[in-house]
């Protein structure tokens, strides 16, 4: 059994340090948001900060200001929302293929 555990730990251990590459590298990936049909873009990163934001001037109204307040807030939540999926699915990628092999001693 301890034999067992020991694999089950220096998988687990393989497991935690492809995460955390996978998560540096989607770290420097980029992913945008945009809204009011490409008006106002977002750009963010895999750490979901956000890097950019680029307004077009049309849509700066001075009269209208509560509607570029809800493009920019639109825009970066499809930013934060593109990046949060991007992460997920890297981490689809390490997970489904190593869970498999992470046998725990005594349940199975």
């Amino acid at each position: 059994m301890a034999k067992g555990f020991g694999d089950f730990m220096k998988q687990a251990q393989k497991l935690q340090k492809q995460m955390l590459e996978m998560q540096e590298a989607v770290a420097q990936r980029t992913v945008e948001g945009t809204a009011g049909g490409g008006m106002v873009k977002v750009k963010a990163n895999g750490r979901q900060e956000i890097l950019d934001v680029k307004i077009d001037p049309e849509v700066v109204d001075p009269e209208d200001v509560e509607l570029l307040e809800d493009l920019v807030m639109a825009a970066m939540n499809n930013a934060l929302e593109n990046s949060r999926a991007m992460l997920e699915t890297e981490m689809g990628k390490l997970i489904p293929g190593n869970m498999g092999n992470l046998a725990i001693p005594g349940l199975g």
